[in-house]
């Protein structure tokens, strides 16, 4: 797996272009009230505050030059009385001006065993909001696929990141060798299931000849494949092979 080198001006453009479609599918004429059905019990709106919660709250800490946790995010559901969408708007604006202005060197806490730097949080967000505009897209019916190279990213951080982290949503008893492909990329990922634990093998210092005895195999598009590790879509949308069950183990 030869892994992206992306900038802080790659992210800032594809949080840009994924929250133009967000705030799009908000105004589409979907009612804000409509369910999102790959967040059950959610309508728009809600969806619209949580993400408006996420970014408030990085925006609070990311200026900070601390590597101290900051207080919890707030999970208060959307009062009475607020514009969801407003307040989306609001908290994405001020967001994408930070992060724009904040030097990704700069020290920052962050949840994932990763270098503590700022720029753990553009890359962050950037997947964030683009898993939330496929469910504000849902909302509506219909939801494009994720760009061909940020999805492949996004895979990248739920086994680099999201999982090693302890952010896990499917079962932590399962072991063995998977092998996730993208077909549009051209990517492959190994990652070594260890129960609880987890191993995302660095194929550009491993040996051509080298077996990797995989148990499991995915094939797809990235975005289908970064869209089955969140839940979005089923595995069996992808090509597999072997014991499917070991990928639920891969559920961010």
């Amino acid at each position: 797996m030869s892994k992206p080198q992306l900038t802080k001006d790659i992210w800032l453009v594809a949080l840009r272009t994924e929250g133009d479609a967000f705030r799009a599918a908000l105004s589409s004429g979907t009612p804000l009230d409509a369910p999102v059905p790959s967040c059950p019990g959610w309508s728009l709106a809600d969806l619209a505050w949580h993400l408006s919660q996420v970014y408030t709250y990085v925006t609070g800490h990311i200026t900070r030059g601390s590597l101290d946790k900051p207080e919890p995010r707030s999970s208060d559901p959307l009062p009475a009385g607020v514009d969801a969408a407003s307040a989306w708007t609001d908290a994405f604006t001020e967001l994408v001006a930070t992060l724009d202005s904040v030097d990704p060197e700069q020290p920052a806490w962050n949840f994932a065993p990763q270098a503590k730097k700022a720029a753990f949080w553009h890359r962050r967000m950037a997947h964030e909001t683009t898993i939330h505009r496929w469910d504000a897209q849902m909302a509506g019916g219909l939801a494009e696929p994720i760009e061909a190279r940020l999805a492949s990213d996004n895979v990248t951080e739920v086994l680099d990141t999201w999982i090693p982290s302890g952010r896990r949503s499917g079962p932590a008893d399962r072991a063995g060798m998977i092998a996730l492909h993208a077909t549009d990329t051209d990517q492959v990922w190994y990652v070594r299931l260890r129960n609880a634990g987890i191993a995302l093998l660095d194929t550009d210092t491993l040996l051509d000849s080298d077996e990797h005895h995989e148990r499991a195999t995915a094939s797809g598009s990235a975005s289908d494949l970064a869209l089955a590790l969140w839940g979005r879509v089923p595995f069996d949308t992808l090509l597999v092979s072997g014991d499917a069950t070991l990928l639920r183990g891969l559920l961010a």
